[in-house]
Order: structure tokens, then C-alpha cells, then sequence
């Protein structure tokens, strides 16, 4: 019986943890921030547990049977702790915060209560200093393994409302062993049995039906028709269609709308690239939607392009799906182009090629790992993967919406060496949005090729690289590693945006 409970406290301890984990990494994809949003919610979760120790005084009689009832109100509430906060946002949004932070501050007591109940329990077993140990160990191992196994294989292969149910699911399996060993002392066994089976029989149910729970949430959250959806290692890809306008979504938040990326997509690359007639190698860095490659295979004279984009799924799907290839002009089936998938700040450690032309296309610096590619670290990196007279452009957020942001990206490069061309351009689906050309040498613009463009033509582009009053530079820090300051200015601008 002891190895059993013992066992028991190693399960215990894992389900505590993956739904502090699940919290902590849906608030994170909710509400961006995640230093932030897993900050306070390990905060207030040890906090909580620490209520729950404190109340367990209070728990004088039949401590198995109450033992049992916690195990399945821990299952319960934790288990459905990743639907009920997916729901919330579809459908409350002004209440999310407050929803998250009383699920956590409910699961962690409970589970604050679970260990001194099963010390408690123990005891008559155990000596002290043993009882302790061994309790706190199996405690700790339990721990240590869902920490793991979280970032492997939970998060990208169940997600986060299938984790959620899973351990659920090992709280409820507890509680019914208990069940078993304790058969002879529970004098409401019945009744406990009843509740153990009905509390797994809900669960097993939500674990069937996830994908629809999740698809039905999604239905709420996007206003059109979601024809792919897919959960990575690395984020949610969401593409929805109504009628002929096709948009991507990244962990919720718009990448493109079929109607006019183009404009985004030809200011992001003809300004530098006409500029460089002699230009052969291109690096694209992000962009694993073909977009921007579509238009670098415009020009004959580049004869190879790399694009670097983290996850697999991205390119596979941009490479394979009829609509998405169509979109960009099946640029990533290229025979000029080679694709890589992996972080491209570790690809830029250790690569030793060259290149005349780089197109920086990541997502903007929502969080401390996007904005570790904004560093100057990453940018001093880059320069050395850089030709003498090459350029790099970077898509640099909204310098309207996040200007101290904008600007910040282009303290950044310049505290680099690099000199720069800040330019911005008109798209409608995200208002006006900012470029850094950056390179050696001061850039001069030249005009573009109308034929290869819709939005651009020779004299608008001149235009691109003035800016007005609300939009003009004003001071900003350099974002470096070990403070990452353009990711504070950026959920801080654009916090004001969306109230």
C-alpha cells in the first residue's frame, strides 16, 4: 500500500504541474507576453497551494474519502481548465483574465491539499523523516517528468485542451485505486465509486470530443469560414475563407489576407532588391508562406534562394495545399529554392555562407522568442552572413500604430553598424506598416520594375521612405538580449491600439 500511495504522489505531482503548465502556455497564446502571463501564474498557483496546505488542518475525518472527492474535483476543474478558458475568450473576453487567474488560484488549493491528505495518510506507515523524504522526492520526480514531457510531446502533439483532459483523467485514476486499496475503511464506498466513474466517464468524453470543443471555440473566434487548422510544436496555424480572400493566422493573430498582401510582400522585397542587379543569393528568414519568395523569383538574375522558417508545417502546407500554392505562385517548388526548417538564429551561428540580399520576415516581437530575432545580437550575426555591398530588409511592425517599436528596430540595427532606410507603406488589412533596409553603405533607392509589381511603380516608391509628423522618428532604446526592450514598447503600444 505504501509504494502505491507513493506512486500515487508521483502522479499527483505531475497532473499539478501540467495544469499549471496549461495555464501558463494557453494565457501566453491568448494574451502574448509569456514571461509575463507564466510569472503570475506560477505566482498565484504556489500561493494558492499554499492556502490548500493551510486548510488541510481542517480535514479531520475520513481523510481517504475526502482524499478520493478532491482527486476528482482536481480532475474536473483541472481537466477542463484549458476548455472553459478557450471558451471564455471566444465568447467573454472582458472576464478572461479574471477567469484564468480563479481556475488557477481553484486547482493550485486543491492540489495544495492532496499532499499533506496523503502524508497524513502515510504516517501510520512511514517514520517522519522518511515519510518526508519520500513524499517529497516522488513529489519532485513527478514534476520533472511533465515538465519534460510537456514541451516534447504534450503541447505540440495533444495541445493544450487534450493535456488538460489527459491528466484529468490521471486525477480520476488516482482516486479510484484509492478506491481499491482503501476498500475495507470507506464507509461510503458506493457513493465515492459512483462519483469516480461519473467524473471519468465526463472526462473520457472530453477527451473524445476535443478536436470539436476546439473547433467550435475557433468558429467563434474567427468571423470566417476556417478551412485548415493545425497545432505545431511551435504555434496554431489557422487559414479561414470567405468568399475569395483567404487570410493566415498565427497563434490568433493575422499574418495575410489574400487581397492585398501583395502590397505587403512587394514593399517588403522590390525597394532593395532593384537596387542590387548583381544580386544571386537570397536569404529569407521567416516567410515559410512563399510570399516574399514569390517575389525574389521575379528577378532572373538571382540564382538561389534559402529560405530558413522554424516549423515544417508552415512550408509543407504552403508547398502542398492547391489554394495556398496557388497564392504564391508555387514559389517554394522552386528549383532556385532551398528550404530549411529550423531556428534561424541557430542556423545563423552556424552557417558560413554568404548572401547579397536577406529578407528578415518574421512574425512581430509579441513575445521574448520573437523578439530575441530583433536583438542586436541576432543583427550582428547577420552581418556576417551579409555581402560587402548587400542589403537587408526587415518587416519592422507599424510605425503609426508602434512607433516607438518601429523605431527601436532601427536604433537597433544602427547600434549594429549598419546604416538604414526606414521606409512604410499602405496595407489595409494591418493600417500603414514599416521596412528597415540596412547595409554598409547608405541606400539609394532606384525605381522599381512596374512589370513585376501591382502596388509599387517608380513613383510611389520614392515616396515610401518619407514620413510624416505622427510617424517621425522619436527616441528609443536598443533592444539587446539580456533586456529585450522592443518586446515592453511593443505590448505597450499595442495594447492602446486594440481597446
Amino acid at each position: 500500500m505504501r509504494h502505491a500511495l507513493l506512486f500515487s504522489v508521483f502522479v499527483i505531482a505531475s497532473c499539478g504541474l501540467a495544469y499549471e503548465l496549461v495555464a501558463g502556455a494557453l494565457a501566453s497564446y491568448l494574451l502574448g507576453d509569456s514571461v509575463m502571463q507564466f510569472s503570475t501564474v506560477i505566482g498565484c498557483y504556489l500561493f494558492a497551494m499554499g492556502v490548500g496546505s493551510w486548510l488541510s488542518k481542517y480535514i479531520v475525518k475520513d481523510l481517504v474519502g475526502r482524499f478520493i472527492q478532491i482527486e476528482l474535483l482536481v480532475g474536473l476543474v483541472g481537466g477542463f481548465s484549458a476548455v472553459a478558458l478557450f471558451f471564455v475568450f471566444t465568447w467573454l473576453t472582458g472576464p478572461f483574465k479574471l477567469i484564468l487567474y480563479l481556475l488557477v488560484f481553484i486547482v493550485g488549493m486543491l492540489v495544495g491539499l492532496e499532499i499533506p491528505l496523503v502524508m497524513r495518510i502515510l504516517k501510520r506507515e512511514l517514520a517522519f523523516k522518511d515519510l518526508v523524504s519520500q513524499v517529497l522526492t516522488f513529489d519532485y520526480l513527478g514534476a520533472l517528468v511533465v515538465s519534460i514531457l510537456f514541451p516534447l510531446f504534450l503541447a505540440p502533439h495533444l495541445g493544450m485542451v487534450r493535456t488538460g483532459l489527459l491528466f484529468g483523467l490521471l486525477n480520476v485514476a488516482v482516486a479510484l485505486w484509492a478506491l481499491h486499496l482503501f476498500r475495507d475503511q470507506l464507509p461510503a464506498r458506493g457513493w465515492l465509486a459512483t462519483q469516480s466513474w461519473a467524473v471519468f466517464a465526463v472526462l473520457a468524453a472530453g477527451f473524445g470530443g476535443a478536436g470539436q470543443l476546439t473547433s467550435l471555440a475557433e468558429t467563434h473566434l474567427y468571423s470566417d469560414e476556417i478551412i485548415y487548422a493545425e497545432s505545431t510544436p511551435y504555434q496554431r496555424i489557422v487559414v479561414t475563407r470567405w468568399r475569395d480572400d483567404m487570410r493566415l493566422f498565427l497563434n490568433n493573430n493575422l499574418q495575410f489576407s489574400s487581397h492585398d498582401e501583395y502590397r505587403y510582400h512587394e514593399a517588403l522585397v522590390h525597394p532593395g532588391l532593384s537596387s542590387l542587379p548583381w544580386a544571386k543569393r537570397v536569404l529569407v528568414l521567416g516567410g515559410g508562406d512563399g510570399l516574399a519568395v514569390r517575389e525574389i523569383l521575379k528577378y532572373p538574375n538571382i540564382e538561389s534562394v534559402t529560405l530558413v522558417d522554424l516549423d515544417p508545417a508552415m512550408t509543407e502546407l504552403f508547398s502542398t495545399a492547391p489554394a495556398l500554392v496557388e497564392l504564391n505562385a508555387g514559389a517554394l517548388k522552386s528549383p532556385r529554392v532551398k528550404t530549411i526548417n529550423t531556428d534561424a538564429l541557430q542556423w545563423l551561428e552556424d552557417n558560413r555562407e554568404h548572401f547579397d540580399f536577406v529578407v528578415i520576415d518574421f512574425p512581430d516581437p509579441a513575445n521574448f522568442s520573437l523578439g530575441k530575432l530583433y536583438t542586436s545580437a541576432f543583427y550582428r550575426l547577420l552581418e556576417k552572413r551579409l555581402s560587402a555591398h548587400g542589403l537587408i530588409v526587415v518587416q519592422s511592425t507599424s510605425p503609426l500604430y508602434a512607433r516607438q517599436s518601429f523605431w527601436c528596430v532601427v536604433s537597433t540595427l544602427e547600434d549594429v553598424g549598419f546604416k538604414t532606410a526606414p521606409y512604410h507603406a499602405l496595407v489595409p488589412s494591418f493600417g500603414e506598416w514599416g521596412f528597415i533596409i540596412a547595409g554598409r553603405q547608405n541606400f539609394q533607392a532606384i525605381a522599381v520594375d512596374a512589370e513585376k509589381t501591382r502596388f509599387l511603380t517608380p513613383e510611389t516608391t520614392a515616396t515610401l521612405f518619407h514620413f510624416p509628423a505622427d510617424m517621425a522618428r522619436v527616441p528609443s532604446e536598443v533592444n539587446r538580449l539580456n533586456n529585450q526592450v522592443l518586446v515592453r514598447y511593443f505590448e505597450d503600444e499595442w495594447r492602446k491600439v486594440v481597446r
